[in-house]
């Protein structure tokens, strides 16, 4: 949030005018005096009051600025947060109950979020906010909130968790009917992107007005990006985001899916965060780094005085490998998630870990002592970023309070093992609602909302007939 206190003129009408600092702030301000000088500043008529709900899908409502300031109060029925990607609503059972009155949840503005919408014709900004109950309680089951319950429940053994994640996505041709498949978008030279350009300079400039438009949209909220290159998929990018704090970079993660969609369209172009959205292309990762600082000393509890790795750090790496398993559903949310998720491919499929081992599933990447952490290289890009980090946080947690040793790190490849992780979402689910240790930390109710969902979800999707079964079974069996 903007600390300035000191005071900028800016030309106009008779003279030199007085302009506080903190209106020419991108994002973010400290008060509602400030937030209505903000927005009064850059004439702005309409204010997004948006949160994310359990798929990581912008929910909220639109308002006049002016009533935005005015004390209004803001309300969304909880049904919001317990519905499916599909729009239905799960069964009840095993602790989830569909609340009879389907009541109003408060939304609180986070005003240290407060940016403008760069793509809007007229003048609009935006603001994420959390739920509360009428009575002020913290909504236990709404994503935001159960992130900032994992940071909460680091802060009480006096750490802070920082983290740095790395989005992929694939920009792919529009694709109204959802029968055929998706294919690679045509790029300035004309012909549409091949696989194969990771890294590639040129692969990034087939897309340059698009990624201006990125940059752009971008900065005009306030979202740093740190680099972004072409991976290895037909049209597929990565974007990397400066390390931070976790609710933060989760809100910047949520900000950027927005951002790079409407960037796409703007150049008539999909851009998805489908963890396999085209056969035989890698999948889509949300790779997430994870330091742990202590909070007095602002030191890595990852290193030791004399640079060495601290029991607190192999214990970190314990508790991931014994617990992501049984968080997996929270990395992989949907049926499509575990299509990335194969032997033999460029997404891990084990428990293992390693130095700079990019087949291992969390990898630790050369760096001095300062700047060592873990990378989480399960999670997939279509996964809701503040659960993502939620889980992964709240299995390292795990580890170093329950004191779980690591097994040996493996300098070798290890993706064409066996796979070690749920098959499928009902496997995952089903261990989900069994890890006690998680469930603490995350909150009962939002470990019985989530997995509701994601039953029904499944039942959805079973109701669908794949083109698999048409070509196989039809005529055969």
């Amino acid at each position: 949030m903007p600390v300035q206190k000191k005071e900028s003129r800016q030309p106009g009408r008779g003279g030199r005018a007085r302009v506080p600092t903190f209106v020419k702030n991108q994002r973010g301000v400290r008060n509602w005096k400030e937030a209505s000088g903000w927005l009064e500043w850059r004439g702005i008529e309409d204010i997004e009051c948006i949160t994310p709900d359990q798929a990581g899908v912008a929910r909220g409502k639109m308002m006049p600025s002016k009533k935005f300031t005015s004390n209004t109060s803001l309300a969304l029925p909880s049904a919001v947060f317990m519905t499916t990607i599909s729009g239905g609503y799960p069964e009840d059972g095993n602790g989830f109950a569909y609340p009879e009155d389907d009541g109003d949840l408060k939304l609180l503005p986070d005003l240290s979020t407060l940016s403008v919408v760069p793509w809007e014709s007229d003048p609009t900004a935006q603001v994420i906010c959390d739920l509360v109950h009428q009575d002020g309680r913290s909504v236990e089951f709404t994503p935001r909130n159960v992130l900032k319950r994992v940071v909460a429940a680091y802060a009480k053994h006096g750490l802070r968790p920082v983290v740095a994640p790395e989005i992929e996505f694939y920009l792919v041709r529009k694709n109204p009917d959802p029968d055929y498949p998706l294919t690679p978008p045509v790029g300035r030279s004309g012909r549409p992107i091949g696989g194969g350009q990771g890294y590639s300079i040129a692969g990034v400039n087939e897309f340059d007005e698009l990624i201006d438009d990125i940059y752009h949209f971008s900065e005009g909220q306030g979202l740093e990006i740190d680099t972004l290159i072409h991976e290895e998929g037909a049209g597929q990018l990565e974007i990397n985001l400066r390390h931070g704090d976790p609710v933060e970079l989760a809100d910047q993660v949520f900000m950027f899916k927005r951002t790079i969609r409407e960037a796409a369209l703007k150049h008539e172009t999909y851009a998805t965060f489908m963890a396999k959205p085209i056969q035989g292309q890698p999948g889509s990762a949300m790779h997430i780094h994870q330091s742990i600082v202590d909070k007095k000393t602002g030191k890595s509890i990852f290193s030791g005085p004399g640079g060495e790795e601290t029991e607190a750090f192999f214990h970190f790496i314990g508790g991931m490998q014994r617990h992501i398993p049984n968080a997996l559903v929270m990395l992989a949310p949907y049926v499509n998630s575990y299509r990335r998720l194969t032997q033999a491919a460029s997404a891990p499929v084990n428990t293992k870990w390693g130095y700079d081992n990019r087949t291992t599933a969390f990898r630790v990447p050369r760096s001095d002592p300062a700047s060592r952490r873990v990378e989480n290289r399960i999670p997939s890009s279509d996964a809701n970023p503040y659960l993502a980090l939620a889980a992964s946080l709240a299995c390292g947690l795990v580890g170093m309070l329950e004191k779980i040793p690591s097994e040996a790190p493996v300098g070798t490849s290890v993706n064409e093992d066996e796979i070690e992780l749920p098959r499928g979402l009902l496997e995952a689910v089903e261990l989900f609602e069994a890890d006690d240790k998680l469930r603490d930390i995350l909150g009962d109710s939002f470990v019985s909302t989530y997995a509701a969902i994601k039953k029904a979800e499944f039942e959805t999707f079973m109701e669908v007939i794949s083109p698999w079964e048409r070509e196989y079974l039809l005529l055969n069996v």
